[in-house]
């Protein structure tokens, strides 16, 4: 594809018996049993075919937990090529592995039985020299829980370096969500961080739109799509010959919907007067809203119908019209978003909607170009929390289409008024119902009162000045920044670079720090419950202000640890009316005395406080100049006092 090498791999082979040819069959069916299959051919399988062709693993990036079990099969290589122990080739594999994870809910993730596991991965413990439960306690939040199915979200967080989300917001939800596998931490601490999905303009924007560019912009608008300055002169184009640009694409969309939808008929076998009667549908002047995307229950595709009569009204007016346009596709065993696309399809087959509200079947990229280049408006309305990214909106972008959603995703971090419209502001609601009702209404209140009269208000020239002016908005804060180019410089420079060089460190000198840091961590995962806080205590309070200094003191017992191997930090801020610390400061402390018997006083001090209710504590941490962050094992002790 393009400069990168494509490995596919399928069982479909004579060598195959009957059983194992079916593995690559069917993507989404099966039951658990297939699935763990399939996830061990793309991890376990994965590696090998690499290897068999010739090609060096040295940074292996994981698109979710389904290739997790890669990492094992690293690990098991790294023990027979290299004589390390299990734990030592964790350490190598670990550091040379990046997780990107694109599920903000729990319900997405795999799990797989103990005991399909163990059924599994008997031979691979015996290979690798650990017990089944060592393996199973990769894979759970609670490695003591014995009954606790097995993630493979939670395998690929413990074999990576760095866990990405694919969103700012995203990044909030998945510290939030995964909070669990690090209880005692602060939750804005969790190491996951995030890098913006983005789009390769090439593959998406109409050859009209992309003339255009090079006409007005330059070369540089594909050749270095990050380029602010580049993408500034969109205001360049002429407004006329940008708005007669995208009323061509648009026109071309509607010829081709009809065709669709001409061809549905006719495969369906309707009678001739209604194939007849779809020819006609939809109007190439009119207002035309796009929602095309996988119909799952929270991006809740017909959030637009929940007032038909309402809905009818707008979309029918004669001065004004407005029609709409779905695509999609359900999860195969999503019956709830199945059932979605029949109510769609229904409520477009009635007399009100049958010209104006169409749903074009057998969805895939070439229906999702004509979509995203010849939509005015792209409407998305998931609920708050719950779409990890979502791309299709940055399609529509770049090829002069407004967005119009929740502030969700991609759009919580760019919109603006001014560069397309947002529905409702950031309130999240354990009503489900409530919540829609109210953003639903939220929707037909911008569509009528700021989104129509946008479009047809119409100058003199007969061109719609304030629509055509956000698009411009639009394009210049969309297109530099969500496109693969950039996409991919953070990944490189966040993730790859400093993976690849922490895995160089791990593999040089006959790989002795993954051997010095998996003998450390053993060490403090044996003795970190012997730490005790003795004693924690501060300076006088007495007219304490804003301004002051305050001396904390804090002894301590450590039994087998070293004070240089830890790190006493005072975390302090203001408190809520729980008494909680609400968005506290972080400051060390240092060692002040060694008082024997394995007690030992350290001291710090505050100042810069904000005014009103202060508080404090103090906590513990481990210390080691390798550790790629102080929490890869979990391990925190709080004074509670």
């Amino acid at each position: 594809v393009g400069r990168i090498p494509l490995y596919l791999l399928d069982t479909n082979i004579d060598e195959n018996s009957e059983v194992d040819r079916k593995i690559t069959a069917e993507l989404y069916g099966g039951n658990k049993e297939m699935r763990i299959q399939q996830e061990l051919l793309l991890g376990m399988g994965g590696v090998r075919a690499l290897k068999a062709v010739g090609t060096s693993v040295y940074v292996c990036h994981l698109n979710e937990g389904h290739s997790a079990f890669s990492g094992l099969e690293r690990i098991r290589s790294l023990i027979k090529e290299s004589n390390l122990s299990f734990y030592e080739a964790l350490e190598v594999v670990k550091s040379s592995s990046i997780f990107t994870t694109h599920t903000p809910v729990e319900a997405g993730i795999d799990l797989f039985s103990p005991e399909l596991i163990e059924k599994y991965f008997k031979d691979y413990c015996k290979d690798v020299g650990i017990s089944i439960n060592d393996l199973l306690a990769l894979g759970r939040k609670d490695p003591k829980d014995i009954k606790e199915d097995f993630s493979m979200a939670i395998l690929a967080i413990k074999l990576s370096l760095k866990t990405n989300a694919v969103s700012e917001l995203h990044g909030v939800v998945a510290r939030k969500m995964w909070k669990s596998l690090w209880p005692d931490i602060l939750t804005e601490e969790i190491p996951i961080t995030s890098v913006t999905n983005g789009i390769h303009h090439a593959s998406w924007i109409s050859g009209e739109m992309a003339n255009l560019y090079a006409r007005y912009l330059g070369p540089e608008w594909s050749g270095k799509p990050g380029g602010k300055d580049t993408w500034e002169k969109v205001h360049q184009i002429p407004d006329g010959e940008l708005w007669r640009t995208h009323e061509r694409r648009r026109e071309r969309l509607v010829g081709f919907v009809r065709r669709s939808i001409v061809k549905q008929y006719k495969d369906l076998g309707k009678p001739p007067h209604e194939i007849e009667r779809v020819k006609s549908v939809l109007n190439t002047e009119a207002l035309t809203i796009g929602f095309a995307r996988r119909f799952a229950t929270y991006k809740r595709a017909a959030l637009i119908f929940s007032d038909p009569d309402r809905l009818a009204r707008i979309l029918n007016n004669k001065e004004r019209p407005v029609q709409i346009i779905f695509a999609g596709k359900a999860h195969p065993q999503d019956i709830e978003g199945k059932k979605l696309i029949q109510k769609i399809l229904k409520l477009s087959h009635e007399e009100e909607f049958y010209q104006s509200v169409i749903f074009i079947e057998n969805y895939d990229m070439n229906v999702a170009r004509y979509l995203v280049q010849g939509c005015d408006l792209w409407l998305n309305n998931p609920r708050r929390g719950l779409e990890a990214c979502g791309t299709s909106g940055m399609k529509a972008a770049v090829n002069g289409g407004l967005n119009f959603s929740t502030l969700d995703g991609w759009w919580d971090e760019i919109y603006h008024p001014g560069n397309g419209w947002a529905i409702g502001e950031r309130e999240v609601y354990d009503d489900l119902e409530y919540w829609d009702q109210q953003e639903a209404n939220k929707l037909y209140n911008v569509l009528e009162k700021e989104i129509i009269p946008a479009f047809y208000y119409r100058d003199t020239d007969g061109l719609p000045r304030d629509w055509i002016h956000r698009v411009k908005n639009s394009m210049i804060d969309i297109c530099p920044v969500y496109n693969t180019n950039r996409m991919l410089r953070d990944y490189t420079e966040q993730l790859y670079f400093p993976a690849s060089e922490r895995a160089f460190e791990m593999c040089s000198n006959s790989f002795s720090l993954p051997k010095e840091m998996a003998k450390w961590k053993k060490h403090m995962r044996d003795r970190w419950n012997s730490i005790r806080f003795l004693k924690v205590d501060a300076g006088s309070m007495k007219e304490l202000s804003v301004k002051s200094t305050l001396d904390i003191n804090a002894e301590i017992y450590l039994d087998g640890i070293s004070p240089h191997e830890i790190e006493l930090q005072i975390y302090y801020g203001k408190v809520d009316s729980d008494g909680a610390i609400i968005d506290g400061k972080l400051v060390s402390m240092s060692l002040e005395a060694e008082m024997g018997a394995n007690k030992f006083r350290y001291k710090g001090f505050l100042e810069n406080w904000d005014s009103g209710l202060n508080g404090y504590t103090v906590r513990i941490i481990p210390k080691h100049e390798a550790l790629s962050n102080s929490f890869e094992d979990g391990l925190i002790h709080w004074f509670e006092g």
